[in-house]
């Protein structure tokens, strides 16, 4: 099915964000809160984002106008009722997804897609409550969703191959990227990405370098934009603590180094500290270390085909903004090489060698 209409419930920093891009790229959008100051602050918001569009040379005031004359507001669900797809946006807890999807769901078209922006529950308990699985699945848009061009489409158990692939298609025409990606902790990319973070507060814990150290480090190994500290500071420590414990049932590796879990719930920030000179030995350390921990957790992805390498590579250059994007690094480097890397981390861990390392190599290749 073409989507042509399009509704967000929740006016928070995510959902008035999914407002303002799909609004600027020519669809019409109803954004759905509690309250009216709510509603009224997301539209807003969008309003102020085109105007910097303007200012900037991005958009011409009539494009702007269109844009923001394109979004609608409401505090009534009813209002979604002609809607081909709406974008759940509230908070990250799932009875309070299930119990709005319950009172939602009965204002809707039957063929109307439902998305949860989630980033951290599994598409397949969420579908329980919204009673037609088949219509339904994962759009997480990332942070922030007005300017981050990467969405994960993330397909559940039961979710129809046309809704996965519509969804796919207006990705596309809302100028996004979209990742396509199986139902999974983590889904494609903070899969991989979490344990990169978690494993560099690892390194401080253990002694072995200063934040300052690990990010110097960490933008040379992978080309990062940033480092995993400057990061965290960005993203919030509470949001990486959540996002890290949601991964802990796939074993001991996932889960959460101690000082993720102290910082984040007092709600702390990371002093980055003052430049230090590189240390040939120490610098080696702490690159061994960041590489092993996200080939390893990029390994166990692609043993469970949760998504393609191309599509992880593709998230992690326009996500993350990673200069040397993992799986093409790990086919740079070969099998023995990354072999190397990840042994350690299975060892200390008790985890399995992960099949993929067959593949190294030949990853993109092969896809």
């Amino acid at each position: 099915m073409a989507i042509k209409r399009a509704g967000v419930v929740g006016a928070g920093t995510m959902g008035s964000g999914i407002v303002t891009n799909i609004a600027q790229h020519g669809f019409d959008v109803c954004v759905v809160d509690v309250g009216e100051s709510q509603v009224q602050g997301a539209i807003d918001k969008a309003r102020s984002f085109y105007a910097r569009n303007v200012e900037r040379g991005r958009m011409s005031e009539a494009e702007a106008a269109a844009a923001g004359a394109r979004i609608a507001g409401s505090t009534d669900l009813k209002s979604l009722a002609d809607c081909d797809l709406v974008i759940e946006a509230v908070f990250e807890r799932l009875d309070i997804k299930a119990e709005l999807y319950g009172r939602l769901v009965p204002h809707l078209r039957p063929d109307c897609i439902v998305a949860t922006n989630t980033s951290c529950l599994k598409v397949g308990a969420l579908a329980e409550s919204v009673g037609r699985p088949e219509r339904f699945l994962g759009m997480h848009y990332f942070n922030p969703p007005a300017v981050s061009p990467i969405v994960e489409v993330v397909r559940g158990e039961k979710t129809d191959p046309s809704v996965v692939d519509a969804a796919l298609a207006f990705c596309t025409s809302t100028k996004k990227i979209p990742v396509s990606c199986r139902d999974s902790s983590g889904f494609a990319l903070n899969r991989f990405f979490c344990p990169y973070i978690n494993e560099a507060v690892r390194l401080v814990d253990d002694g072995i370098a200063s934040p300052f150290e690990i990010d110097r480090v960490a933008c040379d190994a992978l080309g990062a934009a940033a480092g995993p500290f400057v990061v965290i500071n960005l993203v919030g420590t509470r949001v990486m603590y959540d996002a890290q414990e949601n991964l802990t049932g796939l074993g001991g590796f996932y889960d959460p180094a101690p000082s993720v879990v102290r910082v984040g719930k007092e709600g702390g920030t990371w002093e980055i500290g003052d430049p230090t000179a590189p240390d040939a030995a120490r610098d080696k350390a702490v690159a061994d270390r960041l590489l092993g921990a996200t080939f390893l957790a990029l390994l166990q992805e692609l043993d469970e085909d949760v998504a393609t390498p191309a599509d992880i590579d593709l998230g992690a250059k326009h996500a993350f903004k990673f200069g040397k994007p993992p799986c093409a690094l790990m086919d740079s480097l070969g099998a023995a090489e990354v072999g190397r890397l990840v042994r350690p981390f299975c060892e200390k861990y008790a985890a399995a060698a992960p099949k993929a390392l067959s593949r190294v190599g030949s990853l993109l290749g092969g896809n």
